[in-house]
């Protein structure tokens, strides 16, 4: 009898102590100002620390397409559309796609690049309401807003679902300087015959 008293009185002491932290949490939401108004989001972004793994930075100018990046993907969510470079050497991008429905942020794509093009930015919201917003294709985004700190927003991959090129094309190389034209040799003469044809003899 002891013992189911016992019980009784540790289930009460233990739903109070939750009540208690409970209690505590709420009246602390009272005493502080409200999240929007401490930053005014999303007219004022909220600060984010130096090394935060927001959504990705992409500088087409620079990029090689040459796949690391999607080879250190864990999770394959980048997708590279490529094709010979028609007016140079190296390759002309289509599409740099990366898929946040599947990113990690991980930043496992950021450090094998070779030329640098790729970090991880400072934004932290791209909120949509379908999940063809999660896909940002960087290579139809303007340059700005691409390699841009924290300039990412729905409007502006909304509008470059419509973009059908990429948006910037590597220029054609300069042409090389031609080389000065070589004197031409006019016919050999008796001599150089006969020299010639004394060498072809000894090989034989």
């Amino acid at each position: 009898m002891l013992n189911w008293f016992h019980n009784i009185w540790r289930t009460i002491v233990t739903v109070l102590a939750g009540m208690r932290v409970t209690a505590r949490t709420v009246i602390r939401t009272y005493r502080t100002e409200p999240f929007t108004k401490q930053y005014e989001y999303p007219e004022k972004p909220v600060a984010v620390t130096a090394r935060y793994r927001g959504f990705h930075r992409f500088d087409l100018t620079t990029c090689i397409a040459c796949d690391k990046c999607v080879r250190a993907c864990p999770v394959d969510c980048i997708y590279i559309e490529k094709e010979k470079n028609p007016l140079g050497k190296g390759f002309r991008i289509n599409g740099f796609k990366i898929d946040y429905g599947k990113c990690i942020f991980c930043a496992l794509c950021v450090d094998p690049c070779p030329v640098e093009c790729l970090y991880m930015g400072s934004n932290h919201d791209i909120s949509c309401y379908s999940r063809d917003g999660l896909v940002v294709d960087f290579a139809k985004l303007p340059l700005e807003v691409a390699w841009g700190q924290a300039s990412l927003n729905p409007s502006v991959i909304a509008a470059s679902k419509e973009t059908r090129q990429p948006v910037w094309v590597k220029p054609a190389e300069p042409p090389k300087p031609s080389l000065p034209p070589t004197p031409t040799a006019g016919p050999p003469s008796r001599m150089q015959k006969s020299v010639s044809f004394g060498v072809a003899n000894d090989y034989r």
